[in-house]
């Protein structure tokens, strides 16, 4: 399970063997929620548990942090 990185007790990862689309994981605080790259930006596909507070700060984080995403999806399965 490759984490991309971890921020405010949250975990930003893949599974080892994934499916497309490109998407990441973030699990922390007794939550999850799943993210699917569209082509332009990540949109959450999946969300449960997740405050709304830590929500907002999660999706700043994948926001900021898009192009390091894709960047280690394709380092990782696009071997």
């Amino acid at each position: 399970m490759p984490e991309v990185f971890r921020f405010f007790g949250f975990s930003f990862f893949f599974y080892s063997k994934e499916h497309e689309p490109l998407h990441i994981h973030v699990e922390g605080n007794g939550g999850m929620a799943k993210f699917e790259w569209n082509g332009t930006e990540f949109v959450l596909t999946d969300k449960q548990g997740i405050k709304s507070n830590d929500f907002r700060k999660i999706k700043t984080i994948i926001d900021e942090n898009a192009d390091i995403i894709i960047k280690r999806w394709n380092e990782h399965f696009n071997k």
